[in-house]
């Protein structure tokens, strides 16, 4: 399955089905712990401040979601990197339904989400990882990001993985 065989929608997200898709993938983790949790009130301030969903579906199926969010300054100290804020995309929550794992569909979002940035002029990506999410470990390196370190965080601990985007020949 490709994302491309998928319908997507990036513009009035479905807060209480991204919420309600999120929620059926930690229930079937192993470490539920690994996935963020923002409050629906959360999620509604951060896309007024120029984070973006994506929701891929199959038929009316919510299967896959990813999630950009602008980098703060206080995200980027806390995380131990010394990069302007303000060309610093975070990853932020990505899952995928249980139902369609093993369909390398992470990695075609991670690679979406490169491009995206890259369009709209990030130079960076940041993102965190449990140390034990070997599969999401896995497809970031996959995808170029480098290991900067470890640090603990409110749900524990975390690698700080960066990518330096590439410049695409005109």
């Amino acid at each position: 399955m490709t994302l491309k065989e998928l319908k997507c929608i990036t513009e009035n997200i479905n807060l209480e089905e991204y919420i309600e898709l999120r929620e059926l993938v930690k229930q079937n983790m192993p470490h539920p712990d690994w996935l963020g949790d923002f409050s629906k009130e959360d999620i509604k301030k951060m896309l007024e401040q120029n984070s973006k969903i994506w929701i891929y579906y199959r038929k009316k199926q919510p299967i896959c979601s990813m999630m950009l969010i602008p980098a703060e300054k206080k995200s980027l100290i806390k995380f131990g990197l010394d990069l302007d804020y303000q060309v610093v995309a975070d990853y932020g929550p990505m899952f995928v339904h249980p139902n369609y794992v093993g369909n390398a569909l992470q990695i075609q979002m991670l690679e979406t989400l490169d491009e995206y940035c890259k369009t709209i002029g990030y130079q960076y990506a940041a993102s965190t990882v449990h140390p034990e999410n070997l599969h999401s470990i896995y497809n970031l390196e996959k995808d170029g990001f480098e290991l900067q370190g470890q640090k603990i965080l409110k749900r524990g601990p975390r690698n700080i993985y960066v990518k330096k985007y590439k410049k695409t020949q005109n």
